[in-house]
């Protein structure tokens, strides 16, 4: 079967969505970059890789490789998507010019600037709040604690219910893998969720000063329509939380797990940015995103059919060793080089400067203020089919002694 859908192509027998490699996909990873930057998975009859320049060849083909038929298992052009399918992240050009640049004008540099001092504030509080317990669950104290108050403001979201911005976040990168126990525990909430969520996205329901009155205003403007300028905000709402919960939640573990590096970055502090990338290196919040082939693709020495899904294993690519020295090691120091934690080409995430910066103020106020970051019990993963995160982090906090003055 495999020989038959790609001459050639190696035959990889592995299932990528197996709860124990959701949980563990070191091993996982290595072993597909070891098959080539190519490889066949016919219990779903996809093509995937684990190269990082092949992944970010077809992120950055989007004419052979498209969004539009989705960025999961599913094909949206033999099934239909669980909801409308996004309008920034799930379409190609021409339409995805004219709403990424509403997208990318609401989220600009100047407005994105204007909220550091509350990013500042609020994760200096939450930090203080953390000291001042003995044990701590780092997800829900600080990793998801943190986008909740400060993203959620930034949007302009109302503060009732907003847990269940965490939920519907597992919905959407839940649903992009195959119909297994995973995605099927995230969409049972969805007949609660998704009309809650729709309801916040509508103009009448969001602040006068955030992201979402910006992109509104842009359907004022005839720049969009006022239900795509909804499906914008919801984009907002899908990406923006989970994944910086993600990113936030990994690298708690990876300072947790690697203590040297927490003193190192404490002694230089001005390494916040590049811990920052390291951890979205090493420890990617999502793991797999799909393309699918418009056409028969001459690709890295094989014909890939039209109509192929290709996995595109993001967290494999990120530890790819042609492009990083001893890449499986965590190294805050390291040279600066691109990664694809946030996709590339014309679909980069394009919250990314936001997310960049909430993460950076939760890590300048740790650096400040904890002296160490030490495991208190056994992190938990939670499983999840395109995010790699964890569902606990039991921790324990020891205080500077600057901050134990305070």
């Amino acid at each position: 079967m495999a020989m038959d859908k790609v001459d050639g192509l190696p035959v990889f027998d592995v299932d990528p969505y197996a709860e124990a490699l959701l949980r563990e996909p070191a091993a996982y990873y290595q072993a597909l970059r070891a098959c080539g930057p190519l490889v066949w998975i016919p219990r779903y009859g996809v093509c995937a890789s684990g190269h990082i320049s092949v992944v970010e060849a077809a992120f950055r083909d989007w004419r052979r490789f498209s969004s539009a038929r989705g960025v999961g298992l599913a094909d949206f052009s033999r099934e239909p998507p669980w909801r409308p399918p996004s309008i920034i992240l799930e379409v190609d050009p021409p339409a995805h010019e004219r709403t990424r640049r509403v997208m990318a004008r609401a989220l600009s540099p100047q407005a994105v600037r204007a909220l550091q001092p509350r990013f500042e504030q609020v994760a200096a509080r939450l930090v203080e709040e953390a000291l001042a317990q003995r044990e701590l669950d780092g997800v829900s104290a600080l990793a998801a604690a943190f986008p909740l108050e400060v993203f959620g403001d930034a949007v302009g979201v109302a503060r009732e219910e907003r847990h269940k911005l965490l939920a519907y976040g597992h919905m959407v990168f839940d649903a992009l893998g195959p119909d297994n126990a995973v995605r099927r525990a995230a969409l049972a909430e969805a007949g609660e969720i998704v009309p809650w969520i729709a309801a916040r996205c509508a103009r009448e329901a969001l602040s006068d000063d955030g992201f979402g009155a910006a992109i509104h205003a842009a359907a004022e403007r005839g720049e969009v329509t006022p239900h795509e300028a909804s499906l914008l905000v919801r984009s907002l709402l899908s990406a923006g939380v989970d994944t910086t919960v993600a990113t936030l939640a990994n690298l708690l573990h990876c300072f947790a797990t690697h203590p040297a590096q927490w003193q190192i970055l404490r002694g230089a502090p001005e390494l916040v940015m590049a811990a920052i990338d390291e951890v979205l290196r090493y420890a990617s919040p999502v793991h797999t995103f799909c393309r699918t082939s418009t056409e028969a693709v001459d690709f890295v020495g094989f014909t890939m059919p039209a109509d192929t899904k290709l996995l595109c294993v993001m967290g494999a690519a990120n530890r790819d060793a042609a492009r990083w020295q001893d890449a499986e090691r965590f190294d805050i120091r390291r040279p600066s080089l691109p990664h694809v934690a946030f996709g590339s080409g014309i679909h980069v995430c394009v919250g990314q400067h936001v997310a960049r910066q909430e993460v950076a103020a939760l890590l300048a106020a740790l650096v400040a203020r904890v002296a160490r970051i030490e495991l208190a019990g056994e992190a938990e993963w939670r499983l999840g089919n395109a995010v790699h995160t964890l569902a606990r982090l039991p921790l324990k906090l020891h205080a500077t002694e600057a901050a134990s003055l305070r």
